[in-house]
């Protein structure tokens, strides 16, 4: 199983958001960075395992979810009338992918990122780096269990 972590705006969309999807499922659109593209359409598997980061406001893991689909074009990319709009984008060549995702669980309390930093064993964490801003980043088994383990211990 891969492990990854997924960053969203709370004010965009929220674990909650997820959790009150139909079937806690959802379509990860609007990702515009070529580097986390590639996540999603080279590395990410049906299962593997997300940590849902709530970022900008109060920044922490505020829960888990899987990936319930891979990947396949992101069609908001072609609709003009669609936030995430690309003009370069066509039906021969979408450019943008994205992944389904399902709710698998809210911890009772955000794991902050500072709680984060002060873990030993995610020091190398790349979400932990200066200046790292991707949505989409690969975690290790290790990292995904010590943060899993930290949010669980909060409910």
């Amino acid at each position: 199983m891969g492990c990854w972590l997924i960053k969203s705006e709370p004010g965009c969309f929220s674990i909650d958001d997820l959790a009150a999807a139909p079937d806690g499922v959802t379509g990860w659109d609007g990702v515009r960075n070529f580097q986390a593209r590639n996540f999603m359409r080279d590395g990410m598997r049906l299962g593997d395992g997300l940590l849902f980061y709530h970022s900008v406001t109060n920044p922490g893991v505020a829960g888990l979810a899987e990936v319930a689909r891979e990947a396949y074009p992101d069609l908001t990319a072609l609709d003009p009338e669609a936030q995430h709009y690309d003009p370069r984008a066509t039906p021969e060549n979408p450019i943008w992918s994205m992944v389904d995702v399902r709710f698998v669980a809210r911890f009772a309390r955000v794991v902050p990122l500072a709680a984060l930093r002060a873990v030993p064993e995610l020091a190398g964490m790349e979400l932990l780096r200066k200046g790292s801003r991707l949505s989409v980043m690969p975690v290790t088994a290790q990292e995904f269990a010590v943060i899993r383990a930290m949010g669980l211990a909060a409910t």
